[in-house]
């Protein structure tokens, strides 16, 4: 899979993939104008968007109403990095939602690919090409 990554004046890049723009920009204290979600923010809904669809796919399966279900993420920092230390993601459901479906919806949102790929880090090579090669 090969996605391609253009500068697009500013902070603004724009990354296509399947012939799908996903425009990215940063916050305003490094000089973005926040027209569009961070990097880190597309990653946090990738993981969001994913584990969402463990849940739908969990609910469809026996038929529970989705319309009351929905996720949120929350994240803790490091304050002198600022990098995420921690991710919490919480399934909201109903008072009413049966409590037998609890620990089952938890084990198959488990099974987020975004999750898996950010727990088992694959190597990440950066390289510079030349235009000449």
């Amino acid at each position: 899979m090969l996605m391609s990554i253009r500068f697009a004046g500013s902070k603004v890049v724009e990354a296509e993939i399947k012939g799908l723009k996903i425009v990215t920009d940063v916050p305003s204290a490094p000089g973005g104008a926040v027209t569009a979600p961070s990097p880190v923010d597309l990653l946090l809904a990738a993981l969001g968007n994913c584990t969402s669809y463990y849940v739908l796919h969990f609910c469809e399966q026996r038929e529970l109403p989705m319309d009351c279900i929905s996720l949120s993420i929350d994240v803790d920092r490091d304050e002198t990095s600022k990098m995420i230390t921690d991710i919490r993601i919480a399934i909201h459901v109903p008072a009413d939602f049966p409590e037998k479906y609890i620990d089952p919806m938890l084990r198959a949102a488990s099974q987020c690919t975004v999750k898996k790929l950010m727990q088992n880090c694959p190597t990440i090579e950066t390289v510079v090409e030349s235009a000449n090669s």
